[in-house]
């Protein structure tokens, strides 16, 4: 008995072998293509995610996010789920670990870990829809059309993967983002347009292009070059021209007093060193006196000796002042701006995110049975406010931020909408002083500038403050770890720019275009 009758399959005719061996390469084409050996994908992927690092202050050489974006797609083509998860991780985790050093000064290791640790993951798991788009584009003529349209949903996935890592968990951590990394490219100001998210929208999508045309099998046509040159024409429009409304002679100080979480200190010592720096704009007229974030470090509203120090103090100087410190009210702890004026303060802004883990603890019974010493350390637990995030000032509107409210879209947004002519920015890094933390902090201050064509006065207790044009160029500023102050002209804008108008609606389609294209690529890559 022969092998075919043993098993009862019959001979195949050659002609018909033939066909089905022919086949398998097509139906393997999207993902073996431009597939690199994981001696060379592993490398890349840590590379490109120290070069998005490098993209950020203090290096900020912009053009590196380009070339990091790159290197990332690079390494998903061909990649299977697991595959992608682990180049996305390798990715993830050097430009996290990296970016967010300056976490080790304020808690230690832990923290640091922690936080980054699970941004890499959130990262990793991101990678593989993107893995997914590459090889469900396919590579047979038939599915040019895909083709053609995977740069869209390859940059539509990467911008709804930074949505969700700051949206969740407990408000999310919106740091580190593309867009935020080119305050000093050239293309900053394509953000006045289709705002942050929408510039690492164009900016991934151009690499994305550029990727799938260089692992495109030979012959290449340069014609397939022609969407990212339009994409670079779309980086390269002029910023959104607001309106001019004026001027405000704004006096911004910086005290650099003990005002870290561990800085030794008696009860008054934060007050008196703003009080002693502000002394060196003593006779200059201002119509606004501006504070960092703790620069009282008493609560105003329940201290009548406080009050009474900053109704002499707004006497002396005939400006209103924006302070900060924290208050209660209840049961409740807010940190808050106050605009203190005569008598008393009748606007504030209490603080919209406070920050997990830093400023509250959230689920503390969980964490206190992990981290017991860690989370007692963090005694005050800040309640989020509610107030819109303007002060009106003679008819003027001031949006306002407080520290890490200033990585949240919608507080920024919400300050234009509400009539806001020039942001003050209140900060206070005094627990990071020596990290780069503060200076990604002004890049993003920067990009808000550039995003919504208004001027930003950046106010830190330790440094370094500036006062930002709203093109993004820095008016003026002072050096960290001195105290500083200064009177300083600040243009006033109206008109709301197309980022500003039509943000909220691209932060609900990005996702909303992700998962639908991605599911219309997996159905028709299904039925081929």
């Amino acid at each position: 008995m022969n092998e075919n009758a043993m098993t009862g399959v019959g001979r195949i005719p050659r002609r018909e072998v033939s066909a089905r061996t022919a086949a398998l390469p097509l139906r393997a084409a999207g993902a073996e293509r431009g597939r690199l050996p994981w001696y060379v994908v592993l490398p890349i992927a840590v590379i490109s995610g120290v070069l998005l690092d490098l993209a950020f202050a203090s290096v900020g050489w912009w053009p590196l996010a380009f070339l990091s974006v790159a290197g990332g797609l690079v390494t998903l083509v061909g990649r299977s789920a697991g595959g992608a998860f682990a180049v996305g991780l390798a990715y993830g985790a050097a430009f996290y670990f990296t970016h967010l050093m300056w976490v080790v000064q304020f808690l230690g290791p832990i923290p640091w870990i922690a936080l980054a640790g699970f941004e890499s993951l959130l990262f990793a798991a991101g990678a593989i829809p993107l893995a997914f788009a590459f090889r469900w584009a396919g590579a047979p003529p038939r599915r040019s059309a895909r083709r053609a349209l995977l740069p869209l949903l390859v940059a539509t996935i990467w911008a709804t993967r930074e949505l969700l890592l700051g949206a969740w968990p407990y408000g999310g951590f919106p740091w580190g983002r593309v867009g935020m990394s080119q305050a000093n490219g050239p293309f900053a100001d394509a953000a006045s347009w289709v705002g942050v998210t929408g510039l690492t929208f164009l900016i991934v999508c151009l690499c994305a292009g550029i990727v799938q045309w260089v692992t495109r099998p030979a012959p290449r046509n340069w014609a397939g070059l022609i969407p990212a040159v339009a994409i670079i024409a779309l980086l390269s429009i002029p910023a959104f021209p607001t309106e001019t409304a004026g001027t405000l002679r704004v006096g911004w100080v910086q005290g650099n007093g003990p005002a870290g979480y561990f800085d030794p200190r008696r009860a008054g010592d934060v007050l008196a060193a703003q009080i002693r720096a502000t002394e060196r704009v003593s006779g200059q007229t201002m119509d606004l006196l501006v504070w960092p974030e703790g620069g009282v470090d008493s609560d105003p509203l329940a201290n009548p000796a406080t009050a009474t120090t900053l109704d002499e103090l707004v006497q002396r100087y005939d400006a209103p002042l924006l302070m900060n410190a924290a208050t209660t009210r209840g049961q409740n702890t807010f940190n808050t701006s106050l605009l203190w004026e005569p008598g008393g303060a009748e606007q504030r802004y209490d603080k919209i995110n406070p920050v997990p883990f830093g400023e509250y603890v959230p689920d503390r019974w969980f964490y206190e049975r992990i981290v017991p010493n860690l989370v007692g350390l963090i005694q005050r637990e800040y309640t989020p406010g509610t107030d819109p995030p303007t002060v009106i000032l003679d008819g003027i509107g001031v949006g306002l931020a407080i520290c890490f409210d200033v990585i949240y879209d919608a507080v920024i947004w919400d300050g234009v909408r509400d009539g806001a002519q020039f942001f003050a920015f209140q900060t206070n890094n005094a627990d990071f002083r020596g990290t780069d933390e503060n200076l990604q902090q002004l890049e993003i201050a920067r990009m808000r500038a550039i995003e919504t064509g208004r001027a930003v006065v950046n106010v830190s207790t330790v440094g370094t403050s500036q006062v930002i044009a709203p093109d993004g160029s820095v008016i003026a500023g002072a050096a960290a770890d001195a105290p500083a102050a200064a009177v300083t002209t600040v243009p006033l804008r109206t008109g709301i720019t197309p980022a500003v108008r039509i943000g909220p609606l691209i932060n609900i389609l990005l996702p909303l275009a992700a998962s639908g294209g991605l599911l219309a690529f997996g159905l028709q890559h299904r039925r081929d």
